[in-house]
């Protein structure tokens, strides 16, 4: 428990250190005689005998517990054995937080799931709130309450549970301590938002003489002026608690002027500056309590400091629930079998029931009162204090959580020596701990795409860039290929939409040639109809070289045919388009200009722009054809398989003539959208080039942005979507007359002017 000690001479700490570190470097050597050398060495006979709760275990958990808060130091002389000190002042809540220690380690043992086949014991001691104490067991235990206790075993290993001194944060000092505590930075900078919330300018600072207290509000100080807030006085509680000295902290408070204190010390240091101030009448102060007091047995006595600090303001850690603690704490009688083993039960009995036991526990404290005897009709559920309290289980869940800490902790070493002993596995490296000896390391995995092959690896070797770690990270294996294939659902679903739209062109074609004689595909130049629908088809079908694992052959095959058919396609659909044009052009008297547009020349412009497009293509196939490419990101699992263009000059080159053409024909179109209603094709021929350049112009950022087969996947999405376009905007309403309005399909419904509006 973080307290303040009663008159510690730190002399007497020192020489009990040096005292250890003599005994342990010399074990056999005396320092009392040459005529005692035979025997072992001894510190301080008779102080050295500090009672101790203990259970055997496989693995022992040492806890160190100030279940008093003061302790009466005997004057030393240094020419005679002192006696033993005496504890005094027994702490309910500080023994509540001992017995969570055992339930947990109980509670452990019995689950067996964490560790199992060991079993883990415990050696408890009470420190009597003094750094001396605490350093009698340092050899065996590790860990303390509080933030000065804590402060002469920190360099040991241990978790504490209750030391907050931002001190303890300093890893180069203390680069083994651990806690379940948060650093009074968090609760200090919670503090000094509350001065800035309330806009206090005017604050008294008084802190306890001890690591906890003087670091905490030495960093408040610090942070509250720099707010601009001004301190008012910033005074010490002496560690003896005179009443002298308390007696002046309040006339200073009262001088000051100040009506908002805060006070960063330990429960007894508190509780001894509010019997003072009680005493001295001093009402109307705003305390503000840092966390060790804020919650602590002085707030829940209302006869004795609530009038003083009634309004009082304060943090206090989460508190939290744990089942089955208080059946715990409430099994504890004097005449339980493992009672005599206890040398805490028997004081805490008396201290809680005002009687005597008639036993004298060792290291305790001797009765002075006499006490009436114990009838042993007491009950521990009859009685109301903190210590059967656990509504508010706050440092408690801190006990629980450090001894599940280390219980984890001893899980993950026993899993480690359960593989190689002290040797790091195959599949790990070697990773030094900072601040710590160069022996101690811990066993990291290596990363994804590195392996170690051997135990004791210091670093791990990457894999080459077409394999990949195993999940041992023990080697490199294959790493997976993609691409867009028949077999997944993506491949799947785009072949099946390339067939249907095949089937679908060639389910129009077939309604054209049985209705080949109608004025309907005879007023739309049935000839470029049928090439232009098996050019379409041409288009569906050329998607399905897109699909399946590049070779260079289809990576040739895949590029060409596309820009082959499109221009062909394209190509008819300019010529439909120029025939309009013309077509009107010979309605006006004395033209005769469709004898330069006929069958023949109509078929000499498809040939050649589709011959352009044939030599840009076999050009490109001669210079730098497409060929199949691996793409293996050193950070993935995967080789994605693409057909690289080979020249992007000629990939542009094919994107752009085929643009080119769309363009044309969609100028040329929306040139003739307004023609007399007869030649109503033009208006298809719009919609169908919109569809086909907005496709088109949205295909290129999407290509070059999808990643991996997604580009591949983008490119075959465009080319099926402009072809659907091409095809319902041009065939679909002419089949919906064909076949659901035969009686449209009339010459006269053709060329009369109301027909062709409503078409």
């Amino acid at each position: 428990m973080r307290s303040a000690e009663h008159s510690l001479s730190w002399r007497r700490t020192e020489l009990v250190f040096l005292s250890l570190l003599w005994c342990a470097l010399f074990p056999y050597n005396s320092i009392v005689g040459s005529e005692e050398q035979s025997q072992q060495c001894k510190l301080f006979p008779g102080s050295m005998s500090l009672p101790v709760l203990e259970k055997k275990g496989d693995i022992i958990l040492g806890g160190l517990f100030s279940l008093h808060d003061m302790v009466v130091e005997p004057s030393l002389s240094f020419t005679s054995t002192p006696p033993p000190a005496q504890c005094t002042r027994f702490n309910f809540r500080t023994f509540r937080w001992m017995q969570t220690m055992i339930f947990a380690i109980e509670e452990i043992n019995r689950d067996g799931k964490l560790l199992p086949n060991i079993t883990l014991g415990y050696k408890i001691y009470d420190s009597c709130s003094t750094p001396h104490q605490a350093l009698k067991a340092a050899m065996e235990l590790v860990g303390n309450g509080g933030s000065t206790q804590s402060l002469v075993v920190a360099r040991f290993l241990g978790v504490s549970y209750f030391s907050s001194c931002a001190c303890l944060s300093n890893k180069k000092e203390f680069p083994a301590f651990l806690r379940t505590m948060p650093s009074d930075f968090f609760q200090v900078d919670a503090l000094v938002q509350l001065v800035k919330h309330f806009g206090w300018t005017w604050v008294g600072v008084i802190a306890g003489d001890d690591a906890y207290g003087r670091g905490g509000a030495n960093i408040f100080v610090d942070e509250v002026r720099k707010l601009g807030a001004c301190v008012a006085f910033q005074e010490v509680i002496p560690r003896n608690r005179a009443q002298t000295t308390l007696s002046s902290i309040v006339s200073k408070i009262r001088s000051s002027g100040a009506r908002v204190i805060l006070v960063f010390a330990v429960e007894q240091d508190a509780a001894a500056l509010f019997d003072e101030a009680r005493r001295d009448g001093l009402t109307e102060i705003q305390w503000l309590a840092s966390e060790a007091w804020s919650t602590a047995a002085i707030l829940s006595t209302p006869k004795r400091h609530h009038h003083i600090l009634q309004g009082s303001m304060g943090f206090a850690i989460r508190r939290a629930h744990i089942p089955g603690l208080k059946d715990f704490l409430l099994r504890l009688h004097p005449s339980s079998p493992d009672a005599l083993a206890d040398p805490f039960l028997i004081p805490f009995w008396e201290e809680v029931f005002q009687c005597s036991l008639g036993v004298q526990a060792e290291g305790q404290e001797h009765n002075v009162e006499v006490k009436p005897p114990c009838s042993g009709a007491e009950k521990l559920g009859n009685v109301t204090n903190i210590y059967s309290d656990v509504s508010q289980l706050r440092i408690s869940y801190n006990v629980y959580k450090a001894v599940y800490a280390i219980a984890n902790a001893l899980k993950d070493m026993r899993s480690c020596i359960k593989g190689k002993g002290s040797i790091c596995p195959p599949g790990t490296r070697k990773a030094i701990r900072p601040n710590f000896p160069i022996c101690c390391h811990d066993c990291v995995l290596c990363t994804a795409g590195e392996i170690s092959n051997h135990t004791d690896a210091i670093e791990c070797v990457h894999c080459l860039p077409e394999f990949w770690s195993n999940a041992e990270r023990t080697a490199c294996i294959p790493k997976q290929v993609e691409f867009l294939s028949f077999s997944d659902t993506m491949g799947i679903t785009l072949m099946a939409i390339s067939l249907i739209g095949s089937f679908c062109t060639c389910v129009v074609a077939l309604i054209f040639s049985c209705h080949r004689i109608t004025p309907i595909v005879r007023a739309n130049n049935s000839e470029l109809s049928f090439l232009l629908l098996f050019s379409l088809t041409l288009c569906f079908l050329c998607s399905l070289t897109f699909i399946g694992r590049p070779s260079e052959w289809s990576c040739m095959l895949r590029h060409t045919a596309f820009g082959i058919t499109f221009v062909l396609c394209i190509s008819c659909i300019l010529g439909k388009t120029i025939v309009v044009l013309m077509a009107f052009k010979a309605t006006l008297p004395g033209s005769n200009v469709m004898k330069w547009f006929g069958p023949a020349q109509q078929k000499a412009i498809i040939t050649f722009c589709t011959l352009v497009q044939v030599i840009i293509c076999t050009v490109w196939l001669v210079v730098a054809p497409p060929t199949p490419h691996q793409l293996m990101p050193r950070e993935s699992v995967l080789v994605i398989l693409l057909c690289d263009e080979g020249s992007a000059i000629a990939f542009a080159l094919v994107l752009g003539y085929i643009g080119l053409l769309a363009c044309l024909c969609l100028l040329l179109a929306f040139l003739a959208r307004k023609l007399p209603d007869n030649f109503n094709e033009a208006r298809l021929i719009t919609f169908s080039m919109l569809i086909f350049c907005a496709v088109w112009i949205a295909f290129v950022p999407a290509y070059i942005s999808s990643p991996g087969k997604y580009s591949t996947v983008t490119e075959v999405f465009a080319i099926l979507a402009s072809s659907y376009g091409l095809l319902g905007c041009i065939f679909a309403p002419k089949c919906y007359i064909i076949l659901l309005r035969p009686e449209k399909n009339t010459w006269k419904h053709i060329m009369s002017k109301a027909a062709t509006d409503k078409f």
